[in-house]
């Protein structure tokens, strides 16, 4: 089944228009979008996003017609940090090569030698189910389908996507879930944690984190059941799924697809969606039938295993967290007061969350964990 460009009648979603971040100055992604229009205030962005600067904007639809059709233009963020694994060097490369393998997934063109996505009208699934509620029954099938569709996509087909990238591991794709896991864990060790230690190493401490935190994740990771690896989206969260005008749901941002244990699709998914927790058997029931359907042994040991993942997953957000509420709270020489107290609060649970995993002696309290904070600023004055 292809997945099909949308056509939309005006302009995109009010969500997209309220999502513009205005631009100090026009950068070159700016700069490449507005070539491609008439009329540079044609131009919606950029829209918000952490891995891409992203724009959309209105082209004819072609073939005598007087529509348009919206598209969407993105770059990758210059000097951006990179919290996750990543396999496929090139996102565009990668969902150009899942048309007709992935049903709803936005198709992928070239103008003026410009790549351009078409721009999926709609709301996000965050909009329409916050976290806290459960999908309708017409989302979890779609849903059921793409976990399906994920696991039944030929490896040889998406190598044309330039993968592996630098998430490739010495053996290569098989069925080795603990070799997996355990160079998700090497990441998180050595490309976040001992990364940023020279900058974050003293908040990093002040908040109970050490050197040999993911020893007890390697311990506990160690006998993983052999599952067949398949494809892997690495992101399915509430803003990367869009409701279109139909109520069909679509899947957007894939620069954190990979190849490896099925199962750590399902560990992302539940830990990024906060549902219910009834919610969450009932998601680990649809997957377990979609990808057993598609691929026998996909779900092998998987309820002795999912806790696993989850538990490495609670303690990655840890680390890429605490990064990103010092940047959040920056630039300044102090944070920005009027955003400490929250940003404390969920920095707390997060600790609170990744406990066990990271066998913290004791979890900071919110004041302990602002105070922490504070001081970070003032001995780090970050540009």
């Amino acid at each position: 089944m292809t997945a099909l460009p949308v056509s939309v009648a005006a302009q995109p979603s009010d969500r997209a228009a309220a999502a513009q971040v205005p631009p100090a100055r026009a950068s070159e992604a700016r700069m490449r979008a507005a070539a491609l229009v008439p009329d540079e205030s044609l131009l919606v962005g950029p829209l918000k996003g952490y891995h891409h600067e992203t724009y959309a904007f209105p082209l004819p639809a072609g073939g005598g017609s007087t529509a348009q059709t919206w598209w969407k233009c993105r770059d990758p963020r210059a000097g951006l940090f990179w919290f996750d694994l990543r396999w496929f060097p090139s996102e565009k490369e990668l969902v150009r090569a899942l048309q007709g393998c992935i049903t709803r997934i936005p198709a992928v063109v070239e103008r003026e030698a410009v790549s351009l996505y078409t721009f999926i009208e709609g709301r996000t699934l965050g909009e329409i189910c916050p976290p806290g509620r459960p999908l309708s029954a017409r989302h979890v099938r779609q849903l059921g389908l793409l976990f399906r569709e994920l696991v039944s996509v030929d490896p040889d087909r998406i190598s044309r996507a330039g993968g592996p990238g630098q998430g490739r591991w010495p053996e290569g794709p098989g069925d080795d879930s603990t070799a997996f896991l355990m160079r998700l864990i090497h990441f998180t060790e050595h490309q976040v944690y001992r990364r940023h230690a020279p900058r974050y190493g003293s908040l990093f401490r002040e908040l109970g984190l050490r050197d040999d935190g993911l020893d007890r994740l390697r311990r506990v990771g160690g006998g993983l059941t052999p599952r067949p690896f398949a494809l892997i989206h690495g992101d399915l969260h509430r803003e990367n799924f869009i409701v279109d005008p139909d109520g069909d749901l679509w899947t957007i941002d894939w620069e954190l697809a990979m190849f490896g244990d099925p199962l750590y699709d399902l560990a992302t998914h539940l830990h990024l969606m906060r549902y219910p927790a009834a919610e969450q058997g009932r998601i680990a029931a649809i997957w377990r039938d979609a990808v057993e359907c598609a691929r026998p042994g996909s779900s092998d040991g998987w309820e002795r295993d999912l806790p696993v993942l989850l538990a490495y997953k609670r303690a990655q957000s840890v680390y890429t967290d605490v990064i990103r509420t010092a940047l959040a709270l920056g630039p300044g020489p102090e944070p920005q007061w009027r955003l400490l107290s929250q940003a404390a609060r969920r920095i707390r649970k997060v600790l609170a969350s990744a406990a066990e995993p990271l066998g913290l002696p004791r979890v900071p309290t919110v004041q302990e964990v602002g105070g922490a904070y504070v001081r970070w600023f003032a001995a780090n004055r970050p540009a």
